[in-house]
């Protein structure tokens, strides 16, 4: 006997939360966008059992989605949640054949990441320059300085150990998604302030956790307190409307294409998976050939 619409979606369920183990935001979100299309099929097309839905019917609701302000990015969460549901309902044959199969996702616009021009960045550290030396104006000096240095994330700048630099090789081990390991060679400069900043530390705090930088008051930074601090200097050194530390793995990522450095290069110092995602930053590169064409050569 065929099982009905209701015990369908309870069976899935409980094949999310006890063979695939997701996590409760995860089974939470899964529910969300079940019950939203079910209730979407009752209220348009009445009482609908398993077999009876149909491409047609899934493709009125994300329609209906769509006309309702939805991005595409949810949207294409939403289809992905239903292609589980159908597989799934497939694999215990309440189903011969997924509706889904005659569903096409909507294309995602990929989003240019933003970036603080060079000349900003000058006025960023001539910014930091004029400041007194009290403790968050040093700890804003050393993250701004990393962050644009390294390219890193902001998880793993906070949760970097003293060990991990290697002063006499002017480099820093990171340790990224997945813990994966890369090597980020860096100036002597900032080499140097990193030893001034420890000195600093240890005169100031009795610390004996292996970690480079401290809150004011001794303590291992997290997240918040970077990002208000970053976010306060970006706010007065540039127009730009977002001003997180992310920007600045941004600026140096498109400052090393900008002026000429190799992308697989830029992927392996941003810790990239693959070269796709590195390759979002040559955009920048190419509106600068760009305007250097439009503006040196005669027939432009």
């Amino acid at each position: 006997m065929p099982a009905t619409l209701s015990q369908s979606v309870n069976s899935f369920f409980d094949y999310l939360k006890f063979e695939k183990r997701y996590s409760p935001n995860t089974l939470l979100s899964y529910k969300t966008d079940i019950s939203e299309f079910i209730n979407y099929l009752n209220s348009q097309f009445g009482i609908i059992e398993l077999k009876g839905i149909n491409h047609g019917f899934i493709r009125s609701w994300l329609a209906d989605l769509k006309n309702n302000g939805l991005s595409a990015k949810s949207i294409n969460r939403k289809i992905s949640t239903l292609k589980s549901f159908f597989k799934y309902q497939l694999k215990m044959e309440e189903i011969d054949v997924s509706p889904m199969s005659k569903v096409v996702s909507p294309k995602i616009g990929k989003k240019l990441p933003v970036f603080i021009k060079e000349s900003e960045t000058k006025v960023l550290v001539e910014l930091l320059g004029k400041r007194s030396e009290d403790w968050k104006t040093l700890n804003a000096k050393m993250l701004i300085s990393i962050f644009y240095a390294t390219g890193m994330r902001l998880s793993e700048l906070i949760n970097l150990k003293e060990h991990q630099i290697d002063f006499s090789r002017s480099q820093i081990k990171v340790f990224g998604k997945g813990n994966k390991e890369r090597v980020i060679p860096v100036h002597n400069n900032i080499i140097t302030s990193i030893k001034e900043y420890q000195q600093i530390k240890r005169k100031e705090f009795d610390i004996i956790e292996d970690i480079l930088l401290v809150t004011d008051k001794g303590k291992k930074m997290y997240p918040k307190y970077a990002y208000l601090l970053v976010n306060k200097y970006l706010a007065e050194a540039s127009t730009l409307e977002k001003k997180s530390p992310h920007i600045l793995r941004h600026t140096f990522a498109t400052h090393l294409m900008n002026n000429g450095a190799d992308l697989n290069a830029v992927k392996e110092l941003l810790g990239h998976s693959s070269l796709a995602a590195t390759q979002v930053y040559t955009h920048n590169t190419i509106e600068k050939l760009k305007n250097v064409h439009k503006k040196a050569h005669p027939k432009a």
